[in-house]
């Protein structure tokens, strides 16, 4: 009798689990709502704040503040800004196709250690890997000890010793962004292979297979089948790392400060500068605004390219 009052409190139990999971599934916004509600918190609210301070005359000096649109007329008839913008192309363009290159051929080549057991695969990985989760100021304190144009710069040292002329790294304003270009991708390239390689793994081998037995080469097996197939996660690696590096000034900031000049003032440096040394807490709101709306046009460009499902 007990065993049977048992069995049947067990059906009542699972029957009510049940009936809640299918009204959960009925009603989506019952569990989207702290989701959401964090989401706001975290992000949307912040950035319609950042929006009304645009809006402001605001400053980190005075806590008193209009409304007024006074801001977007001084940032945009600022004459330095196109060179700013033309700085933050050239550093955001070449970061990410240099990523995109590198974290691919860096990615190709673990997987094929792994599928043939190479040792040491893993350490090589984390080495790669420990150069992700060095903080920005960390990295950029760390190449312009590297990059350093005195006795004890590391690569100059390099250069003398093979007996070419020392390079001026961060003191040339044509080779210090390119300086910045090259310090960001070291940093950068582990995000990239970590996606692409998860990206190398869900290839079927089949394909390979296949066309192995076709007599295609390793360069086609490459153009027609490892391409195509990586084209979703490039896609959306490059929205991240696009993303990330149009908000890089962390690593600028200890390496060059964005000199000589404004060589290397990419757009969140100068955002940064402007709210930080110049206490303009409305210009840099309006630069901040910038940055979310060219960020949002690189994310609408990316996605367009995204192979529709059927």
């Amino acid at each position: 009798m007990s065993q049977n009052v048992l069995s049947a409190t067990t059906a009542s139990a699972a029957g009510k689990r049940t009936r809640e999971r299918r009204r959960l599934s009925e009603r989506p916004l019952i569990w989207l709502l702290p989701l959401a509600l964090l989401l706001f918190v975290s992000y949307v609210y912040p950035a319609i704040d950042v929006i009304r301070y645009s809006f402001t005359n605001a400053t980190l000096l005075n806590p008193e503040f209009d409304y007024t649109s006074a801001s977007y007329r001084a940032v945009t008839g600022n004459p330095d800004l196109p060179g700013i913008l033309w700085v933050t192309f050239v550093f955001v363009v070449a970061s990410v196709v240099l990523q995109l290159t590198l974290g691919l051929l860096v990615a190709m080549a673990l997987h094929r250690g792994v599928r043939r057991g190479l040792p040491g695969v893993s350490v090589v990985r984390v080495i790669i890997l420990s150069a992700w989760i060095v903080p920005g100021v960390a990295g950029g304190i760390v190449w312009q000890l590297m990059f350093n144009e005195a006795s004890y710069g590391f690569l100059n040292a390099l250069l003398r010793t093979v007996g070419l002329s020392p390079v001026a790294w961060l003191s040339d304003p044509h080779m210090a962004v390119w300086s910045a270009v090259i310090a960001n991708v070291w940093r950068g390239t582990a995000f990239s292979m970590i996606l692409l390689y998860a990206g190398l793994l869900v290839i079927p081998k089949s394909l390979y297979e296949a066309a192995a037995v076709d007599g295609a080469t390793a360069l086609k097996q490459f153009w027609y089948i490892t391409l195509p197939q990586l084209r979703p996660i490039m896609l959306i690696n490059t929205i991240l790392i696009s993303i990330f590096t149009l908000n890089t000034f962390d690593l600028i900031l200890p390496l060059t400060g964005g000199g000589p000049g404004r060589a290397t003032e990419v757009l969140a440096l100068y955002a940064y500068n402007t709210v930080f040394r110049n206490f303009d807490l409305s210009n840099g709101a309006v630069l901040a605004v910038l940055l979310l709306l060219i960020s949002i046009a690189f994310t609408f460009f990316y996605v367009r390219l995204l192979p529709k499902e059927t």
